[in-house]
């Protein structure tokens, strides 16, 4: 098992415990006249309170957690406490990883959730948008679509499924390379038969299947069984979750692609948000577009740090050569360029330029 990290005070549970759909009920209670309805929360008056119920699958240690519990704090006081959010980090290990997170968001047994768009993307197709391959190639390119035009169109798509995107609410993952234990990847040519361990998401298994390596499709809280097994060889992650989730132990090469760009987009069921008073929500995305721009600040600083820190570990990097990469991808354009619709693609395409 991978070693398991330290709880953080705001942690409900303890390392290494599992979080399902019961335990997350019986852990919300309600004061003050809070009432609960179909997995909508109203106020009876400025008393009422509401402990809520927000997941990741960072570590505790991680920028993101540092950052959402901060943020939640500095909700909790300026609503005078009647709104209270308790992050549960990945520590927990959700019982069936991020899609039974994504589910229970939906259904109203989880309040937030910051997810990947790859994974939103299972049921707003639109939201793979932020994932597709060599699109972005700054960080600034990246946080001025999904802050701009990008995002605000992906919120609307993701009202229809109910779903609350809180505006520039996008936390950040980083861009992603590529890690193996066996070999460095130098052109797509290494990725041949390789097995690659990917989120279980539509984009990244038919990526890596366009680039000719094998998909173990896995959620990132059996990631590192799943390398150290063998079952997998290689993953696609940024260098912070390399570090995060002790893959230097599992794995021997870092090859540099920043072959896509991944954030975390803070949602909310859209019934729970939809009940919150007018000051609470407002109070959410104040705090939330701050803690966010403090967040990506320190994840860049993070990943900027870590080749140095990674090599020390053991790691040996290699910059990969992503002209092969980009030439497999024609096919896979086109296909994703349909899936997500035209005006995702255009507005994709007017902040990364043409992909194909």
């Amino acid at each position: 098992m991978r070693k398991s990290d330290p709880a953080d005070h705001n942690d409900p549970g303890s390392s290494g415990s599992q979080i399902s759909r019961r335990r997350f009920a019986a852990g919300l209670t309600a004061t003050g006249g809070l009432a609960l309805l179909g997995g909508q929360t109203s106020f009876a008056g400025d008393a009422a309170a509401a402990e809520l119920r927000q997941y990741h699958n960072q570590p505790a240690e991680s920028p993101l957690h540092k950052n959402l519990v901060a943020m939640w704090a500095a909700v909790k006081a300026e609503t005078g406490g009647r709104v209270q959010v308790r992050t549960f980090p990945e520590n927990n290990q959700m019982a069936g990883g991020d899609p039974a997170a994504l589910a229970m968001l939906i259904d109203g047994s989880l309040d937030f959730f910051a997810a990947n768009g790859a994974l939103i993307g299972s049921v707003v197709p639109a939201a793979n948008v932020q994932g597709i391959p060599f699109a972005f190639r700054t960080l600034a390119q990246a946080f001025a679509a999904v802050d701009g035009d990008l995002g605000g169109y992906l919120r609307e798509e993701m009202r229809a499924k109910g779903i609350h995107a809180v505006p520039r609410g996008c936390f950040d993952n980083g861009f992603q390379q590529l890690t193996c234990a066996t070999k460095p990847i130098r052109s797509v040519a290494d990725l041949a038969g390789l097995k690659v361990r990917t989120p279980d998401t539509a984009l990244y298994k038919e990526l890596f299947q366009a680039l000719g390596a094998v998909s173990v499709p896995t959620t990132i809280n059996k990631m590192y069984d799943t390398l150290k097994s063998g079952a997998a060889e290689a993953q696609t992650d940024p260098l912070t979750i390399v570090e995060l989730f002790k893959l230097y132990e599992v794995q021997k090469y870092v090859s540099m692609t920043n072959h896509l760009w991944a954030g975390f987009n803070l949602i909310a069921n859209l019934k729970v948000w939809q009940g919150l008073p007018e000051d609470a929500r407002g109070a959410i995305e104040r705090n939330a577009a701050k803690f966010v721009r403090t967040q990506r600040q320190e994840n860049a600083a993070l990943n900027g740090s870590l080749r140095a820190r990674l090599t020390q570990q053991g790691m040996t990097f290699n910059d990969a050569e992503t002209g092969s990469f980009r030439a497999r991808l024609g096919p896979f354009y086109a296909h994703w360029k349909e899936t997500v619709g035209p005006r995702a693609w255009g507005l994709l395409e007017a902040h990364a330029g043409k992909l194909a």
